[in-house]
């Protein structure tokens, strides 16, 4: 059983930053390759960011290269994503999940998720 709490969510106006944080806890979570989706109204789930167990390796969506940057903090068992150069089009619901594994070009989630956290973002 792992647990997933998200925090760092809010209002931005277009061009500003907001940082999310996702702790975790639980058997084996540190092991996990970690990442972020997000849901905007109307759109299906979609990747964002993902980072291996190790903090070595990050992937990112091509819609937030450049501006987001997912990071680790192995001693806090947490996982970032910076996001800067915000755009009305990042408004969504941010949700943590664990195990990421990438499947045939693609990143799946697994089976342990956030609790989801809204990101808005005025233009």
């Amino acid at each position: 059983q792992v647990q997933l709490v998200e925090s760092g969510g809010g209002l931005a106006q277009a061009g500003g930053s907001l940082r999310l944080s996702c702790a975790a806890s639980g058997r084996a979570s540190s092991t996990y390759d970690m990442g972020w989706f997000r849901q905007a109204p109307g759109k299906e789930r979609e990747f964002v960011a993902g980072i291996t167990w190790s903090g070595r390796f990050t992937a990112y969506a091509d819609s937030v290269k450049g501006r987001f940057t997912m990071s680790s903090d192995a001693a806090e068992n947490t996982v970032y994503l910076q996001m800067n150069s915000l755009k009305a089009e990042d408004t969504a619901v941010y949700y943590c999940n664990a195990p990421v594994t990438y499947r045939s070009g693609r990143y799946v989630t697994g089976a342990y998720w956030g609790q989801g956290i809204q990101v808005t973002v005025s233009s």
